[in-house]
């Protein structure tokens, strides 16, 4: 190893460090300017982090009805969160050691199972606003997967690879991403991660009207460390959602082509910056549209859906 260069392995785990450390960033920077969007002063940028922080002091709570699934959903989430980071590029443009374990289709396995782990948790505590939520996010993540399976679909074929550093290198060094397919499956994506995120149609992204209540309603009965665990799992999920957007499918530049610190600390900052302004374009269209009705959510998936489908079927008549 060249002095002065990080090793492949401590890149990899730099990677799993920025998502996990940004995260509350990222989140706290958006929450304060759509406060400023909407009027008001807005949380502190690093709000997140103070919030963190207490919870993590705070106690647990159980309640009779629940099982050891209950306090370990919240775990297995996290986990996966931390798995996620080590398939995709976040800060650097080479493959890592761990880089090529599973392609992009893996990570959003892994992130369905996080998902899965959180509203079967909050299943188990046996509230029924917590059920409700559990259910409703089971529902339209069922609705969710076609599309993204559609997304992963368009773009392998376009660039002939679905491993995620691979898929960039190619949209990196070509001109494949002006292509009306390649568009189009990253508006789909983009609606999926609407969607993913909490920012629209249905329900504000920390909204606690039963009406529409999702994410909120999963993680409404745990306390503690494992409501700390769960909201900054959410944080994490928002962040990988952000990083495969731009540094998979849509700009795939600013990252590291070296080891070396400066770069990768570059990169570093690269990803906290194009997140912050993917996010307050989510914010913007969150504060710009209204919230549509519960039903509705399926008529905005199959628009996504319908998106996907389209680009695939623009590619083979392009190339016929």
């Amino acid at each position: 190893m060249e002095l002065g260069v990080i090793a492949p392995v401590g890149v990899q785990a730099l990677q799993v460090a920025t998502i996990v450390i940004a995260a509350p960033l990222v989140s706290g920077a958006i929450s304060h300017a759509e406060g400023r969007l909407q009027g008001r002063r807005g949380p502190r940028i690093l709000q997140p982090y103070y919030d963190l922080a207490k919870l993590f002091r705070k106690e647990t709570l159980v309640t009779e009805e629940s099982s050891w699934v209950f306090l370990a959903g919240p775990v297995v989430a996290f986990g996966c969160y931390l798995i996620v980071p080590l398939l995709i590029p976040v800060l650097t443009t080479y493959g890592l050691p761990l880089g090529y374990m599973g392609d992009i289709l893996g990570g959003g396995f892994v992130l369905a199972l996080a998902g899965f782990s959180v509203a079967l948790a909050g299943t188990e505590s046996g509230a029924p606003y917590a059920q409700l939520g559990g259910s409703r996010a089971m529902t339209f993540g069922a609705l969710i997967e076609p599309t993204i399976l559609f997304v992963v679909f368009a773009v392998a074929l376009i660039t002939s690879t679905d491993l995620p550093y691979a898929l960039a290198a190619t949209v990196r060094s070509s001109s494949e991403i002006v292509r009306p397919s390649h568009v189009l499956a990253a508006v789909a994506f983009f609606l999926v991660v609407l969607v993913d995120t909490g920012r629209i149609p249905v329900e504000t992204h920390t909204g606690t009207l039963e009406l529409g209540m999702i994410d909120e309603a999963r993680t409404l009965e745990h306390s503690g460390p494992a409501l700390a665990l769960l909201k900054w799992g959410s944080a994490m999920k928002q962040l990988i959602l952000y990083t495969i957007l731009i540094n998979v499918f849509v700009a795939p530049w600013g990252l590291a082509s070296s080891g070396s610190p400066l770069a990768v600390v570059g990169a570093v900052g690269a990803l906290i910056g194009k997140a912050i302004l993917l996010g307050l374009v989510f914010a913007v269209i969150d504060n710009l549209f209204s919230k549509l009705r519960l039903f509705k959510i399926t008529e905005f998936l199959a628009a996504a859906f319908g998106i996907a489908v389209l680009a695939v079927l623009v590619f083979y008549v392009g190339s016929a």
